[in-house]
Parts: structure tokens; sequence; C-alpha cells
């Protein structure tokens, strides 16, 4: 039986429940159909379903959905971030493995070391990569709010340019309603 017949179904005695449910709440907590919370008593409640709702167990769902504490990261700075991450991976691996063949002497660890000390250094570069494409990313969209912003030196522009735009609306609007008194000629 699904959520919508469970809510709209008509209970014994004609009464139509159309109630909240606690957030808690399974499927399991709902005795006989009912969409009450379980704290909640309700008339007739008892004679219906008998003894065994009071001593029933709570169960709780297995998670809860949680709005996000933070905002998603912007496409571009995420890019840089997994593409960060992945470098670094495969660097350590790359250091473990190099570690463990000079350990074992095998001729691999001369080739091991030189492949990371080359990833560590692109590593590096795709965290200063994660970084910079952060602050190009605020500059462009108007995060930072420092004065010498480019987004705000921009978005100054553009309110600069509305206001004139609405100024000269008005005057053409002026000039209409006057009927054409206040121009200087006829052409």
């Amino acid at each position: 039986m699904g959520t919508a017949e469970r809510r709209g179904a008509p209970r014994a005695g004609g009464a139509q429940l159309m109630g909240h449910r606690d957030p808690e709440a399974t499927d399991r907590d709902i005795p006989g159909g009912a969409a009450d919370p379980p704290g909640r008593k309700t008339e007739g409640l008892d004679h219906e379903v008998g003894r065994g709702a009071r001593n029933q167990q709570y169960y709780r769902p297995l998670w809860f959905e949680e709005p996000a504490r933070r905002r998603r990261l912007p496409d571009p700075v995420r890019t840089a971030a997994v593409r960060a991450v992945l470098l670094i991976a495969v660097t350590l691996i790359q250091a473990m493995v190099a570690f463990l063949c000079t350990m074992a002497g095998s001729w691999l660890a001369f080739p091991m070391v030189i492949s990371s000390v080359v990833s560590t250094i692109a590593a590096t570069w795709g965290a200063l990569d994660v970084w910079v494409t952060r602050q190009v990313w605020n500059q462009r969209h108007g995060v930072v709010s420092v004065p010498s912003s480019t987004a705000r030196a921009l978005r100054r522009e553009r309110r600069r340019t509305r206001r004139q735009e609405r100024a000269a609306e008005r005057a053409q609007g002026r000039i209409r309603r006057r009927g054409g008194a206040g121009q200087l000629s006829h052409s």
C-alpha cells in the first residue's frame, strides 16, 4: 500500500485521516494504516488495533536528509580539485612503490624515485591550480568584496549605464508629453 493510499484512505468510523507524519516515523510505526505521529493518541485507535500497538518497537530510518552546510563549489573549481586529488593520490602511490622497491633492492627503485619527483611537482601544480582557479572565479563573479575587485567595478559600470538609460527614457517621455515642445527643429 503506497503513502497516498495510506494517508487518503478512510478509517473505521468514516473519518479520513489527513495528518503530518513524524519525520523519524517509518511505515512500521503507523499502526493499522494511521498517519498520526507515534506520540499522539487518536480516538478509537486502541480499540481498532488492540494492545499490540502499545508494545510495538520504535524503528528509526537508516538515514536522514540534511541540508548542505556549505554551498557547492563552482564547476571549474571542483574540476581543478578533483584533478589535484587524483594527482596527489598517484604521487603517494608512486612514492610508496619507490620506497618498497628501494627496501627490496629492486632495479625499479631508481625509475620510481625519478617518477615520484616528477609527480610531486605535478601534484604541487595541481594544488596551486585549485587555489588560482578559485581566486579567478571569485574575482570574476564578485564574491570577493575588496575595493580593487574587478567584479565590483563591472557592477558599478553597469549601474551607471542603467541610470543613464533610465534618465534618457524619462527625458524622451517628457518631450513626448509636451507634444514636441522644446525641440529645436522639426526634422
